[in-house]
């Protein structure tokens, strides 16, 4: 998991790179290509049963909602810098919690309820709306983080008729052919040696970094591994840094201390669901 987090920090600081050269949509599609390709050596080993789902429609929306959330995203962090966009993006956990009670009805406690409010407290000291302190486009990716929420929770669902590797392909399958429809009109051919470097090494490790996450989640509990998704804001302030040149203010470093823990406290309350329904 560690690995997978390491990736995708990687994936988006060469995605925000990218935005000054590509219409967000083009970095996308190639960001995709990658998990797509490797989905096609898949099929080629093992066959079209791969694809054998008993919710294909739930299978497509979780693939268009992949979609929505990646253009959401690199349309944020063309704009804002990369630590704000990654330390919002936290609050995915708290979207999470609030459509599985809506959707799957699970029960939600007083204290995850708090936790869920101590969160989006946290995400508005990192914004403060009205001060101008942050870019507006990271509004995007609170947008962005909803979909994202979605698509785990339809992920869930799947979970109990589907395989995980099916549910792999779909996404790829149907994000890659949704976000292909526009690409004619906006489509710019690399011009560089490093752009095309760039693109190849975005696109290679976008695909090991899901890789990593689907074998983590394979081999461990959830909640265990899933806290290691808060080493991004690690990742994303040093590559902000280095590549960009931008440091995280001391307010964003507040909000992220407020959302990490109020996520932490999360997953450990519902870690320790899930223990007392399994004795």
């Amino acid at each position: 998991m560690l690995g997978g987090m390491f990736m995708f920090s990687a994936v988006d600081a060469q995605a925000k790179f990218l935005t000054s050269s590509f219409h967000p949509i083009q970095i996308i599609w190639m960001r995709q290509f990658g998990l797509l390709l490797g989905v096609f050596i898949l099929l080629a080993m093992k066959g079209p049963s791969i694809l054998k789902s008993a919710q294909p429609l739930l299978q497509i929306s979780r693939g268009t909602l992949a979609v929505f959330s990646a253009i959401l995203f690199v349309f944020g962090i063309r704009h804002a810098e990369l630590a704000d966009a990654v330390a919002v993006s936290f609050v995915a956990p708290f979207f999470l919690t609030i459509f599985g009670a809506i959707f799957l009805g699970e029960k939600v406690g007083v204290r995850r309820w708090v936790a869920v409010a101590i969160g989006f407290a946290g995400a508005m000291v990192i914004i403060r709306p009205g001060t101008g302190a942050v870019h507006p486009a990271v509004l995007l990716v609170v947008l962005a983080t909803v979909f994202y929420a979605a698509r785990q929770v339809i992920g869930r669902i799947l979970a109990d008729t589907d395989k995980t590797i099916t549910t792999v392909a779909y996404t790829a399958i149907v994000s890659s052919l949704l976000i292909t429809l526009p690409l004619p009109f906006i489509w710019k051919t690399p011009e560089s040696t490093q752009q095309i470097l760039i693109i190849i090494s975005m696109s290679l490790m976008a695909a090991v970094g899901e890789v990593l996450v689907i074998k983590a989640l394979e081999v461990a509990e959830a909640m265990v591994v899933a806290p290691m998704h808060y080493t991004l804001i690690i990742w994303g302030t040093f590559y902000g840094y280095i590549v960009f040149n931008q440091l995280p203010d001391i307010w964003t470093w507040v909000g992220t201390a407020i959302i990490v823990s109020a996520g932490l406290f999360t997953f450990y309350r519902q870690g320790k669901k899930t223990e007392s329904q399994s004795e």
